[in-house]
């Protein structure tokens, strides 16, 4: 089993910036991938970005709508995932999910932390 925790969510206006972090415990040595989805009302669950394992590659994929204003990082030693979001617009408003993969094929999720982008 995996916990995810997030935080940092928010509300902000149009060209300012926030950072959310989510935190895994438990298994941790297990995780594969973690990364970032996204829900806006009426929408389905789309990925923002995620980072491999450092097994991997360590490599980082972002959506197209947040290249080059978000960035993901991870911090292995502390077993967090972060997301830098910069030059936020409107159409960034969700709800924030932190996501992991595992070793085991499972999947976990953190429960969510919203990001208001006012105009």
């Amino acid at each position: 089993q995996v916990q995810l925790v997030e935080s940092g969510g928010g509300l902000v206006q149009a060209g300012g910036s926030l950072r959310l972090s989510c935190a895994a415990s438990g298994n941790i040595f297990s995780i594969n991938d973690m990364g970032w989805y996204r829900q806006a009302p009426g929408k389905q669950r789309e990925l923002v970005a995620k980072v491999a394992a450092v097994t991997s590659g360590g490599n980082t994929n972002y959506a197209d709508s947040v290249k080059g204003r978000f960035t993901i990082s991870r911090d292995f030693a502390k077993n967090t995932v972060y997301l830098q979001m910069n030059s936020l617009k409107p159409e960034d408003t969700a709800v924030y999910y932190c996501h992991a993969d595992t070793t085991a094929w499972a999947d976990y999720w953190g429960q969510g932390t919203q990001v208001t982008v006012s105009s």
